[in-house]
């Protein structure tokens, strides 16, 4: 079933007009309010598709419907005519979307770190989700380049495994 839910329907992601949201309706009331906030109210009273059994049973009828229905609607719209309605969901976001969020500024997520080789001297990085009041995370070193440790871990496991160490060039 891919991402669909297998004893609820409709329960899955959906292409919408400008990406993809999560539909995640879960009873029958919350199916009445999705068809409405879709334009679709006659969906709701469909024999065909009335009960999540009845959708169950008719699920590649109903989801063919939903996914012309959907594939029109912005995704903000949709999103927020679900939240006014009460219907679970919510957008799938693309990762410009995701570093341009409100949440994302808010929490400090999108740091930047000087980085040797890169396009204006800096990298954009992903900051520490976690945090705490008297402990603030600190950003000592951006990413290594490719092998840049890789003498001194060999020389490490060397020491630890009892061998001498490797002489100097």
């Amino acid at each position: 079933l891919g991402n669909q839910h297998p004893n609820i329907v409709p329960y899955q992601v959906f292409a919408v007009a400008d990406g993809h949201a999560v539909v995640a309706v879960g009873n029958d009331r919350q199916y009445r309010a999705f068809c409405e906030v879709i334009g679709r109210p006659d969906l709701a009273t469909d024999a065909r598709f009335g009960t999540n059994v009845d959708r169950i049973e008719n699920r590649d009828a109903l989801i063919d419907i939903l996914t012309g229905v959907l594939a029109v609607i912005p995704k903000q719209q949709l999103v927020d005519g679900m939240e006014a309605a009460g219907v679970p969901g919510g957008p799938i976001n693309t990762l410009p979307e995701v570093f341009d969020s409100d949440q994302v500024a808010a929490r400090g997520m999108k740091i930047s770190m000087p980085y040797p080789g890169a396009q204006g001297g800096s990298i954009p990085l992903i900051g520490n989700p976690i945090h705490f009041s008297r402990t603030p995370v600190t950003y000592r070193h951006a990413p290594p380049t490719c092998g840049q440790h890789t003498d001194e871990i060999l020389e490490q496991f060397r020491l630890r495994a009892g061998l001498a160490p490797r002489p100097a060039d």
